[in-house]
């Protein structure tokens, strides 16, 4: 809390959820590596593929999209086939059960996730600009940690996936 900032802690807390729902608008920023609302809207779906296609045995299935997403299967399905449509995704046979069929990004599905990621750090920079070098190191660690603790409720077994 800075001297100006006359918030009680609670305040603060109260005021964390909604700022989380504000973080994905920063992705509409004007800065380098623009992303159009079409295709973040695709990068849940290939954050999810990308987040959950290593290690032995780990096929994206669409219902493990729709999990992940907390949505219903159709929902997901649509969002999936249009992520197909798009060429960033293809369907493969499983490694593990040839009746079933996973997800893996294609060339241009790792190309676009490689241009939100500068555009993340393109709308980081631009808003923190006027941050020191110590707050902006400061929250990226911090945010790292929360996002970690959030992976670490599966170990927990207080979340079914985080």
């Amino acid at each position: 809390m800075t001297a100006k900032d006359t918030r009680t802690a609670d305040d603060l807390l109260n005021a964390v959820g909604p700022a989380f729902a504000k973080l994905r608008r920063t992705n509409l920023l004007e800065v380098e590596n623009p992303i159009s609302a079409k295709d973040l809207s695709r990068t849940l779906v290939l954050n999810i593929v990308a987040e959950n296609s290593h290690g032995p045995g780990a096929e994206v299935t669409v219902g493990k999209v729709a999990e992940l997403l907390g949505t219903d299967p159709s929902v997901a399905s649509r969002m999936v086939s249009d992520n197909i449509k798009a060429g960033y995704l293809v369907r493969a046979a499983s490694q593990q059960d040839g009746r079933r069929t996973v997800l893996e990004l294609s060339s241009d599905g790792l190309a676009l996730m490689d241009r939100f990621r500068r555009h993340q750090r393109d709308a980081f920079d631009y808003i923190t600009a006027d941050w020191s070098e110590r707050d902006r190191l400061d929250f990226a660690r911090l945010m790292l940690q929360y996002v970690e603790s959030l992976d670490g409720l599966k170990d927990r077994g207080l979340a079914k996936d985080a």
